[in-house]
């Protein structure tokens, strides 16, 4: 029967002495923790320079991260546009601007139905749009959706697609 090799130990550092020591599982050490919690806090940091208007983080081009910042902003208002096709035709030419407004200092969170959502909040609390028809359609619109729960949170719904699962081959 062959042998089995035996199982490595990891990397080997030198020791106090001059001798090696095997270094601490897992492969924890201190400097390179310490390394891996300043890049989290810089990517963290231009994040939300992008994302979230904050400011600029050291050692980068402001004008070249404002330019993907907008970039980024305008994508979003682009996806929101077609999650909720609505928006742009109740607000009409006003939409990209407006949601521009909202959406750069707001970073996202909750998906792009959760954003429709609170763009429609934000222009409701500051009395927008400034057509009252406009408004009244804005209110209704989000009053819909508010109430609506997607098919998945539905028990039928549910009941139906573990049926489907477990009846229907692959």
């Amino acid at each position: 029967m062959p042998k089995r090799p035996e199982p490595e130990t990891g990397p080997v550092a030198p020791a106090r002495g001059g001798r090696a020591a095997a270094a601490p599982p897992g492969g924890a050490d201190p400097t390179t923790d310490a390394a891996r919690q300043r890049l989290a806090l810089a990517q963290t940091a231009l994040l939300s320079a992008l994302l979230a208007g904050t400011p600029d983080p050291e050692g980068f081009d402001r004008a070249r991260l404002r330019v993907q910042s907008r970039a980024l902003t305008a994508k979003r208002a682009d996806v929101v546009a077609k999650v909720a096709p609505e928006l742009p035709g109740i607000l009409g030419p006003a939409y990209r601007e407006a949601f521009l407004g909202y959406a750069r200092h707001r970073p996202m969170g909750g998906g792009y139905r959760q954003d429709a959502m609170g763009f429609a909040a934000y222009l409701l609390d500051r009395g927008r749009p400034e057509d009252p028809a406009a408004r009244r359609e804005l209110r209704r619109w989000r009053r819909e959706r508010a109430r609506r729960r997607p098919a998945s949170a539905r028990p039928l719904a549910r009941l139906v697609r573990a049926l489907r699962q477990a009846l229907l081959p692959g």
